[in-house]
């Protein structure tokens, strides 16, 4: 149990630390010392831009994306896939895997916010959020995390070629979400650009530290399947 606790200081406490440290680092970067150079200053004009360009079709396309990554919709998803993957494989790493990246990716965000208060656009706004909080986007990171980490699991696990890259395909929706948060007036690009690298760290770390094959062992587990002494 020592050892357990050990590997998961070493490689999912640490790093993820360390991406806070990061976040944190960029956001105060971002609005303390960039706010006023080059390529900060054209976000305003990108964001008028994305206004000016509305359309009622756009708009209903740019609903259903960011609804895909509210905080209800990531939660059901997540919770839905783990038990999906974890009857149809028959073990846990994926599933963990999952889970923990979308969670890594949430605590990050919400720490972030803490620290960096950073206004939304200087446009009209198409949903209701607090007025600061601009960095990093919620939904971005969460979706990044969310159906980046499928896209691992469903390349590592299928068996054909063309469904291997097909899983890539997942990765429309975290696209999808960080243009329409734009869009709809409540990012900076700088904020999805940040999500980005926030939930793609998070898969990453915790691709390295569950689904490797030298990652964490657990006690009484090997190959992602728990063990039993038999008598």
């Amino acid at each position: 149990m020592a050892a357990f606790a050990v590997q998961a200081l070493r490689r999912i406490i640490a790093p993820v630390a360390v991406l806070l440290g990061a976040m944190i680092a960029l956001g105060l970067l971002i609005t303390k010392v960039m706010d006023d150079m080059w390529p900060l200053t054209i976000e305003d004009a990108v964001n008028r831009e994305l206004e000016r360009d509305r359309t009622h079709d756009i708009s209903l396309v740019s609903l259903i994306f960011s609804t895909l990554a509210s905080t209800p919709a990531i939660i059901a998803v997540t919770v839905l896939a783990a038990i999906a993957l974890r009857l149809t494989l028959r073990r846990w790493r994926e599933p963990i895997f999952l889970c923990a990246a979308v969670c890594a990716q949430a605590v990050v965000f919400f720490l972030t916010t803490l620290v960096i208060d950073r206004p939304r656009p200087d446009v009209e706004k198409m949903d209701v959020s607090p007025p600061t909080s601009s960095f990093p986007s919620g939904h971005t990171s969460a979706a990044v995390a969310l159906y980046l980490g499928l896209a691992v699991i469903l390349f590592r696990v299928a068996n054909r070629t063309w469904l291997k890259r097909a899983a890539w395909l997942l990765l429309i929706v975290p696209a999808g979400v960080g243009l329409t948060r734009m869009y709809r007036g409540m990012h900076h690009p700088s904020d999805v650009l940040a999500s980005f690298v926030n939930g793609g760290l998070c898969v990453l770390v915790m691709a390295r530290a569950i689904l490797a094959r030298t990652g964490i062992r657990g006690p009484g587990t090997k190959n992602g399947r728990v063990t039993t002494a038999k008598a």
